[in-house]
């Protein structure tokens, strides 16, 4: 699937995590991988970065392989997803789902999802100014550039 045009790894690995979660009823374990599968866009570094998150983990890095290298983005997702008891949400997710952690993050700042914290939104050249967000109070608002 690779060498079909326009798709990426990152697509290629949220397919795969959803093939794995969905065919879950037929091999239990694959929920499991499925569900730690994490795919680290853009939008999802620039969200870590600008609420400081990266700098909290002392990981601040560039976007790119290093959200994939010890410490970076995929690792402190994991980290925020053992923090949370997945299943409060639905009763079907097993209770460590970073796969569930990224998404969400992902939709909170995707522009088909929540739109609220991504460069349409925000002047990566000032620090956020949205005052409605609901993390507002807890964001360090760092600005990207």
């Amino acid at each position: 699937m690779r060498n079909v045009y326009g798709v990426s790894d990152k697509v290629l690995t949220m397919a795969l995590s959803g093939i794995l979660i969905g065919a879950a009823d037929a091999r239990p374990w694959w929920l499991e991988v499925g569900a730690h599968l994490i795919a680290v866009d853009t939008l999802v570094h620039n969200f870590l970065h600008r609420t400081g998150i990266l700098a909290q983990f002392n990981a601040a890095h560039a976007y790119g392989a290093g959200c994939y290298r010890s410490g970076g983005c995929a690792d402190i997702i994991r980290a925020v997803a053992h923090q949370i008891d997945a299943r409060q949400f639905n009763r079907a997710f097993p209770k460590v789902f970073p796969r569930f952690v990224q998404h969400a993050i992902w939709r909170y700042c995707n522009q088909q999802g929540l739109d609220i914290c991504n460069g349409n939104r925000v002047d990566d050249r000032h620090r956020c100014q949205n005052r409605y967000c609901r993390l507002h109070g807890i964001c360090d608002r760092i600005r990207l550039k």
